[in-house]
């Protein structure tokens, strides 16, 4: 998710005007969660910070996890917050159904699975009739489709079973305490309706196409009576339409950001708080993060903008390739296919462009990057 999150912990990332983790604690909640417990680690203040001004009907308490050392060693360091019976352990990055969750509840010890086309990039699951007996970590030959979802339902017993060692790449891994679970107990596959981890911005995209239809149209912000919104809309307070905007849901406008006039969004976008959407702009499918502005005539489609962003006038981003293949993007020095036919651009916090600036498809910006004006740019800056 860099360079997203250089500043902001990659759970803490906005969906549907919500942090990803929120709506994780949320669905845990709802499918029968009685005390939560976030393990923070990195950024650990903007957590805290949220979650005490949210109120849930259970218990929320964190746990510090002194080093980023594995997920096997968060769990360990939740210990001491954990009652004696059983629990589950999520990712704080992944979005779960909750019908699915209370199915893991129910059924636990178990795994959340989910089938996938692609399971080289997962930890695939072995089966063996109806339990797993343990799961095979991005495998070149995947034994099955079937993929660990990060979703656990542990015995109490399990408590005693993260004594485990590291792992090849130096971590304490709770795939690996999953492995002693299939040895000490019968653990069930359990199959997810719906899943999706967001370690990627494009997915970032996805999540915010999967949760902004479930909100419902709001409209607590000033809406011109010359405005047209149309569809799921949710306009923030303080938030202002100015006349000739159209919205077509679904979209979430944050808190005192300001759209207009004469702009047109449209797909699931999510613009965030003190964002600004000038005269003439068309933001299509895309987040748009806290304090970013878009200048008049500019155009950004299937992208995601970091905080604090500023695009010059007729800033204009590219979302489709010429020969209609799928955008690609470079990840860690990798190039990554995104499976989007649609995409734009990614670009850091504190990002500027020059007027008239052209930015293609699958480019990403890094924190502070700049561009000079009538530039086009085809690489990353």
């Amino acid at each position: 998710m860099g360079p997203l999150t250089n500043t902001l912990p990659k759970p803490m990332l906005p969906v549907a005007g919500r942090p990803l983790v929120e709506h994780t604690v949320e669905a845990a909640v709802d499918a029968g969660a009685t005390h939560v417990v976030i393990v923070v680690g990195y950024e650990s203040a903007a957590v805290r910070d949220h979650f005490g001004e949210e109120s849930f009907d259970v218990p929320v308490s964190f746990a510090r996890q002194p080093e980023q050392r594995g997920t096997g060693d968060a769990v360990r360091s939740a210990l001491p917050e954990l009652d004696p019976e059983p629990f589950v352990v999520l990712n704080g990055d992944a979005l779960y159904d909750r019908a699915s969750l209370r199915n893991l509840y129910e059924t636990g010890p178990a795994v959340g699975s989910y089938r996938v086309p692609n399971p080289e990039a997962y930890g695939v699951l072995r089966t063996a009739g109806d339990r797993v007996t343990g799961v095979v970590e991005k495998p070149a030959e995947p034994p099955s489709d079937l993929i660990n979802t990060g979703a656990y339902a542990f015995p109490a017993a399990a408590r005693e079973w993260l004594d485990v060692g590291e792992s090849e790449r130096g971590e304490i891994e709770l795939t690996a305490v999953l492995q002693r679970a299939c040895e000490q107990a019968t653990v069930q596959p359990v199959p997810f309706t719906r899943w999706l981890d967001v370690g990627r911005p494009w997915e970032l995209l996805a999540a915010n196409e999967w949760k902004l239809p479930e909100l419902g149209g709001r409209r607590r912000g000033e809406v011109s009576d010359d405005a047209h919104l149309d569809g799921t809309v949710v306009v923030a307070p303080g938030a202002t339409i100015r006349p000739g905007v159209v919205i077509e849901g679904p979209a979430y406008i944050g808190r005192d950001a300001s759209v207009g006039p004469n702009a047109y969004v449209r797909g699931a976008t999510m613009l965030g708080p003190e964002t600004k959407v000038g005269h003439s702009v068309e933001v299509k499918n895309s987040v748009v993060m806290r304090g970013t502005s878009v200048g008049h005539l500019s155009y950004v489609g299937d992208s995601v903008l970091g905080e604090d962003v500023n695009f010059g006038a007729g800033t204009v981003v590219a979302n489709l390739r010429h020969d209609d293949s799928t955008v690609r993007v470079t990840v860690k020095g990798d190039r990554v296919d995104t499976a989007r036919r649609k995409f734009g651009v990614v670009c850091g916090p504190g990002a500027k462009t020059g007027i008239n600036t052209s930015l293609n498809a699958g480019v990403t910006l890094a924190e502070g990057a700049r561009t000079s004006p009538g530039e086009a740019v085809t690489r990353d800056r």
